[in-house]
């Protein structure tokens, strides 16, 4: 019985650890067509209050920079780098340097050239990783992979 009760106190303590994981960050996607043999690729991160994640062109040796890494495919070739908006910038003194950052949302962008199919869909893959801090914290650097198609 006490073995029974143990067993059942950790069940409960992990129920409820895996509830207060945060997750500040909530991405979505699309692509639009822009002409016969291009489309853009958007990539929006909504972002909660108080928090913020860092831009693709954050400098080294500070927080992880936001970044992408798409899927190499024969439907399609990236056009270019990915685009951000101009971030917000400021000194942070936990990495003693300045960095540059965005709040409450931000579409990153990338061109993409795309081939010849025979009319099979285009579908981009990839990962997208970042970092998320507030004023207190910042959570580790996570890795989201992504799958969006092109029509």
């Amino acid at each position: 019985m006490k073995k029974i009760m143990i067993l059942l106190v950790f069940t409960l303590l992990a129920c409820r650890l895996r509830a207060q994981v945060l997750q500040p960050v909530h991405w979505s996607y699309a692509a639009k067509k822009t002409g016969k043999n291009e489309a853009l690729i958007l990539l929006k991160a909504t972002i909660d209050e108080g928090w913020h994640i860092y831009a693709a062109d954050q400098l080294p040796g500070g927080p992880a920079k936001t970044s992408f890494n798409f899927t190499a495919a024969a439907e399609f070739s990236l056009a270019g780098k990915i685009k951000q908006p101009t971030p917000l910038t400021k000194y942070e003194k936990a990495f003693e340097l300045q960095v540059r950052y965005f709040e409450k949302s931000v579409i990153f962008e990338q061109k993409i050239s795309l081939r010849q199919t025979g009319g099979k869909p285009v579908v981009v893959k990839g990962k997208l990783n970042y970092m998320v801090c507030n004023d207190h914290q910042c959570l580790p650097p996570e890795e989201v992979t992504f799958t969006i198609p092109v029509n």
